[in-house]
């Protein structure tokens, strides 16, 4: 059986589509209910998080048959041809692919003619800090006094790298990342729309491992579907990407706590035998670490943790403090970072575990100096006696 999301249903058709990004909506949605439409957007925020599909979506509500309205149909040809990108009145551009200022000017002269069938013709340019100072420079008069009918949505990854006299002439709007946990409903609607069977925990780690990127946790939504039949689990996930399962982790960090080298090596040659890269597994050992150092601290949410608190190891969370933990986290960070020079990446991963087995006798200096004034504290109030003295 095949399974498929096509990149149109993936794309959020309208507003109310739009996850985690609630404040942009709200402002966009209440401008076109009250008409107060400005001449130039800037759009930006990290990657996949709705940049494009916003300006498309705003497009279809300025431009529909029925509008302007906050519910575009969908079913006009004008909101047809923009979904499908084949609008005469609506033109995208790659600013990473139109950077000079010839570009830019093909634009200037387009402005002076009215849409063809639509009430607005809109630009919307992605990436426009690719632009070059030039090609700013040539945008800038058009931006500042455009004919009523122009629209200018620019999309950014990098803002910072957009000119101030742009920024100062367009309505800003900051994309955030998305939660886990919205992803993670994002997904579960996916399932049910193709008649997959899932796993909470399978899911949560897709949304977990997008790093607040709805694109990028399609995408890999898309993967874990080819491979897991109509059923997605974590154990699939886990075999087929070659991951360290928690079940996994939990029985070797116990291992380490109780300084047993030879089963450490053992359970690691297991683990890498079946297909783990060093380079996943010290990913896997350092996001372990960091949900131990969490509990410690008292955050018990799923989201950050990634499981639940009942899923680690008990022995472990009480077997460290967070001196030790903070330790074991820049060691392998540090680890991680050296290896792409190493000789041989194992041996450095077999070396640093090794180290973590006397992990618990790490003391920091400050830790050490107040042990030691502890114990002349310790001595000082109760002082050897004369008599001691001369008995010893």
């Amino acid at each position: 059986m095949s399974y498929e999301i096509t990149a149109s249903r993936k794309r959020p058709q309208n507003f109310h589509q739009m996850a985690g990004q609630e404040f942009v909506v709200a402002t966009l949605e209440n401008a076109i209910t009250t008409e107060r439409i400005a001449h130039a957007y800037l759009f930006s925020g990290p990657r996949g998080v709705g940049k494009t599909s916003s300006a498309r979506i705003l497009a279809k509500s300025l431009n529909c048959e029925l509008g302007p309205t906050t519910e575009p149909c969908g079913k006009c040809n004008n909101c047809k041809e923009i979904t499908n990108g084949s609008s005469m009145d609506v033109i995208e551009i790659d600013g990473a692919s139109n950077t000079s200022v010839n570009d830019v000017r093909e634009i200037k002269d387009e402005v002076l003619f009215a849409p063809s069938s639509s009430r607005y013709k809109i630009y919307i340019i992605d990436e426009v800090h690719m632009l070059s100072n030039s090609a700013f420079n040539a945008l800038l008069k058009t931006i500042e006094e455009p004919p009523p009918y122009i629209i200018f949505i620019f999309a950014t990854t990098e803002i910072h790298k957009v000119p101030a006299t742009i920024r100062s002439r367009c309505q800003q709007f900051n994309f955030r990342l998305i939660d886990a946990d919205t992803v993670k409903q994002r997904l579960i609607e996916a399932c049910n729309e193709m008649n997959l069977r899932y796993e909470d925990d399978a899911l949560f780690w897709i949304a977990k491992e997008g790093t607040g990127s709805m694109r990028d946790s399609y995408t890999l939504f898309d993967q874990v579907v080819a491979f897991s039949d109509d059923h997605i689990t974590l154990e699939k996930i886990r075999e087929k990407l070659g991951l360290v399962g928690l079940d996994q982790m939990n029985q070797l960090c116990e291992y380490i706590l109780e300084g047993n080298v030879s089963s450490v090596l053992n359970y690691v040659e297991d683990i890498l035998i079946k297909g783990v890269s060093v380079e996943q597994f010290i990913i896997d050992l350092t996001e372990y670490y960091r949900s131990i150092l969490f509990l410690q601290s008292g955050i018990d949410r799923e989201s950050l943790l990634g499981f639940s608190v009942d899923r680690f190891n008990g022995k472990v969370i009480e077997g460290y403090n967070r001196t030790q933990l903070e330790k074991a986290i820049e060691d392998l960070l540090k680890l991680y970072r050296d290896i792409r020079y190493s000789l041989n990446q194992r041996y450095e991963l077999e070396l640093t575990l090794t180290k973590f087995c006397s992990l618990t006798n790490f003391f920091t200096s400050r830790e050490l100096y107040d042990k030691i004034k502890e114990l002349q504290d310790n001595n000082q109030s109760h002082p050897v006696s004369q008599v001691d003295q001369k008995k010893k």
